[in-house]
């Protein structure tokens, strides 16, 4: 049974492919979604931790349902995914004699996911899980490492705009491009559809465990092919501004800043999605005082405004564009924009897409289980033709700046796999050096970083300008050293060549020549693999 779940910051839907109607459907999970009044149903991505010692865990709608979510519990998580993959900055909660992280939290949820969908019950024997598109490895590595203790033949990844546009399934369009807005993150994907193309061996997706024959092997059909053109992502999302309008509240009010008035906060801007006006009632039950929380829509842009949010959204959109123009694509050449995600569904939102396309080409009827049903589409013969998001490195002591620094081997936006190796020349730094080390590093923005710190008992990201973020891949004792040196090196001259390819499972490959002795030291070795 083909299964696809969408993680979400907010929210997480599960889908599976009903083989009666041949259409995928949004899974309602017993406890976990809520079951009356939603559509489609969703999960809430929430967890309140019982025992951390033995992963007792309440998740999902009866973490809401309990009241688990309106005080300031150090056993309660909300928007955790912000923390998965990413240094925290500030307290982490030690809980049963246990420093519980984000990672830990991630994987307590889904694997509560996991156990609802076989509780349904459905066999579970062909998965595919979407990540945000600026995503780094170690959040990819770590997904994949949950899956693997999972009995499933089949696992695959896709960039969550990617799936949205195969979800919205626009019969008419070819050139979509997807504004994935939820409640983490702001992605961006120029999507090609090919309709009809023949099949080829790329792989769908980017493939974590694969059985015997893919289902357009055993059926026979034609592979319909969907090739990512252009990309850009950044941490700002529906979180971010319940955050800032219980700023408001607490400096216009003196209202306390706890997961309760986030929560109301978060349903102020929802109905503001739907009418002019909204209000919500906040009791405190330490000061038995009652207050009116009342914010229209002009309000709510202002403080949009005031934050630079539509700057931040300008930004995206721009790099998007850019990445267009580099491939001779102009706006007018973009037959639908899609809009996924809750934060899509801002009027505001709508308002800036249509200052770049016409409205007639913007669609949003589908915006929370887009994803979820896109991501079907990868067990039902569709191919994935991607390229890589990040740009990859090697560190190196930069004389100059008298500190490390990075040198760009693979530029983001490389097909893959390469047809050219890319080689450098590299030689000994001190005398009777003994063996070569190598770095690689997962080259962030140019733009700067996102830094993931606590304001309170909160996840808040923000913007780090002026410097380029690197995620180092093997810097480890082991994983740097590529090359012992026989005899040992000296400065002065290259002593090694070093190859580097990505192969079709996007591993980075290096062979490693010795200049001096003319041996093969290393021949086309996986090193890491990237995203």
């Amino acid at each position: 049974m083909p299964i696809s779940i969408d993680f979400g910051t907010s929210n997480t839907v599960v889908a599976r492919w009903n083989a009666a109607t041949e259409q995928p459907e949004v899974l309602k999970l017993p406890e976990l979604t809520l079951q009356q009044g939603q559509n489609p149903p969703v999960v809430p991505s929430l967890v309140y931790v019982e025992n951390a010692a033995t992963g007792s865990i309440v998740a999902g709608q009866t973490v809401n349902d309990r009241g688990l979510d309106v005080k300031s519990d150090p056993r309660f998580f909300r928007s955790f995914k912000r923390g998965i993959g990413s240094d925290i900055q500030g307290f982490l909660p030690e809980l049963d004699g246990t420093t519980v992280n984000f990672e830990q939290v991630g994987e307590w949820f889904l694997h509560r996911i996991f156990a609802a969908v076989r509780e349904v019950p459905l066999p579970l024997d062909s998965l595919a899980l979407t990540v945000p598109v600026d995503s780094f490895e170690m959040y990819r590595h770590w997904l994949g490492s949950i899956v693997r203790s999972q009995n499933v033949e089949q696992v695959r990844l896709i960039d969550e705009p990617t799936a949205a546009a195969l979800g919205y399934g626009s019969a008419d369009a070819d050139l979509l491009l997807v504004v994935d807005f939820g409640g983490g993150t702001l992605d961006l994907s120029l999507v090609q559809l090919a309709r009809n193309s023949q099949a080829s061996k790329a792989p769908l997706g980017f493939i974590l465990k694969w059985g015997n024959k893919s289902f357009a092997e055993k059926s026979g059909q034609k592979v319909q092919s969907a090739r990512v053109l252009a990309k850009s992502g950044q941490n700002l999302g529906g979180v971010d501004i319940d955050n800032w309008l219980v700023d408001r509240f607490s400096q216009t009010q003196g209202i306390e800043k706890t997961p309760l008035t986030a929560r109301l906060a978060e349903r102020l801007k929802i109905q503001l999605s739907l009418q002019p006006e909204a209000s919500e009632v906040y009791f405190d039950d330490e000061t038995f005082q009652s207050y009116e929380l009342n914010l229209d829509r002009a309000g709510f842009e202002a403080i949009l405004k005031e934050h630079e949010f539509f700057d931040r959204l300008d930004e995206s959109m721009s790099q998007i564009l850019q990445q267009a123009r580099r491939q001779g694509i102009e706006v007018s050449d973009v037959d639908a924009v899609l809009l996924v995600g809750g934060t899509s569904q801002i009027p505001a939102v709508q308002t800036w897409v249509r200052q770049y396309f016409p409205p007639e080409k913007v669609r949003s009827d589908r915006p929370l289980d887009a994803i979820a049903r896109g991501a079907l589409q990868l067990t039902r013969g569709v191919e994935l033709k991607d390229f890589l998001y990040h740009g990859y490195g090697i560190r190196y002591w930069n004389r100059r700046k008298n500190a490390h620094d990075w040198h760009p081997i693979i530029k983001s936006g490389q097909p893959y796999p390469t047809s050219e190796p890319v080689e450098l020349l590299l030689g000994a730094s001190m005398e009777q050096q003994p063996k070569i080390e190598l770095v690689i590093g997962e080259l962030g923005s140019d733009n700067g970083g996102t830094e993931v710190y606590f304001d309170g008992d909160r996840i808040v990201t923000r913007a780090v300008g002026g410097e380029r973020t690197v995620q180092a891949l093997n810097d480890t004792e082991d994983g740097r050293s590529i090359a012992t040196l026989t005899p040992p090196g000296s400065p002065g001259n290259d002593r090694i060549k070093v190859q580097f390819r990505i192969d079709e499972r996007r591993f980075l490959r290096i062979t490693v020549e010795d200049l001096l002795t003319l041996d093969t030291l290393l021949d086309d070795t996986p090193v890491v693999q990237l995203s």
